[in-house]
């Protein structure tokens, strides 16, 4: 699909309905589209957003919608734009989520219905990972938080992270309804890697989740058995594709915090993300 370059007049820009990233202030605690405006304002718009062409001369933002919103907000006119030509509706959800797909700070549940377009579009999960570089059990994982009742999805936000849709994801599976409702509420403030080992132990039966919380509170889950072929469950879990390389760097993240190591963010992402290559591509 070929893209034109030019300057569009703000007054000609609107924010398409179908872009795929709806809580434009999810994860932006630290860079908000003030901020964005004000660095726009020194520096000028570094990379240009993508459009296409509407009816009437009009152009719809696919990709940059906060950079729009920060261009507004400081009368910054003309707006360097690339124009992607013939996307029909489906393409340009396929384009805004692959753009925004692997951002940490996009909106799960954001994240969740692209991928149930793309899902719709192409019927199977293999296709969909296919086109975003996720695997086939992450894009099934978020998927499966539409699922969930309304209620858990209200209270969803960047901040439970990769690791935290698998544990959302396992409660879609296992239980649905006032059940799922139930449990969240019992599990609630305990580890992410608790949460899972409850859920996984429950075996969907709800009478039975009462007694694992307790068994957790002891501490009856805090220690990850290692041993055996593999020599502990992450590289395993690795191995056999069921852990992402989100949902690792999201572990090696929480792991890292809590006992205290002073690195970077990115030094720690980075870190991650070459061990779970290097492994998931044995």
């Amino acid at each position: 699909m070929p893209s034109i370059y030019k300057d569009i007049p703000l007054n000609l820009l609107s924010i398409s309905n179908l872009n795929t990233r709806r809580d434009l202030e999810a994860g932006q605690e630290d860079a908000s589209i003030q901020d964005l405006a004000l660095n726009i304002q020194e520096k000028g718009l570094l990379q240009p957003i993508t459009v296409r062409q509407l009816p009437g001369g009009k152009y719809e933002v696919i990709i940059g919608q906060r950079r729009l919103l920060a261009c507004q907000k400081i009368g910054y006119d003309p707006v360097p734009c690339l124009i992607r030509d013939n996307l029909d509706d489906t393409d340009a959800i396929a384009i805004s989520l692959i753009e925004n797909v692997h951002r940490a700070d996009m909106n799960p549940l954001d994240k969740a219905r692209a991928l149930k377009q793309l899902y719709d579009r192409h019927g199977t999960y293999e296709e969909v990972a296919r086109e975003t570089s996720l695997s086939a059990k992450t894009v099934s994982k978020y998927v499966s938080l539409l699922d969930l009742p309304e209620e858990i999805q209200n209270k969803i936000g960047t901040s439970d992270g990769a690791a935290g849709v698998g544990t959302l994801s396992s409660l879609a599976r296992n239980f649905t309804g006032d059940d799922a409702l139930t449990v969240y509420d019992k599990i609630a403030g305990l580890s992410q890697k608790i949460q899972m080992e409850i859920i996984k132990q429950s075996e969907g039966d709800i009478s039975k989740i009462g007694g694992l919380r307790g068994l957790a509170l002891e501490g009856a889950f805090d220690v990850r058995h290692c041993g055996g072929q593999f020599k502990c469950e992450v590289i395993h879990d690795i191995l056999e594709g069921n852990l992402s390389t989100e949902e690792f760097e999201a572990l090696v993240q929480e792991v890292a915090f809590n006992v205290s190591v002073e690195f970077a963010d990115v030094e720690i992402q980075t870190a991650a993300r070459a061990f779970w290559k290097s492994l998931a591509t044995k």
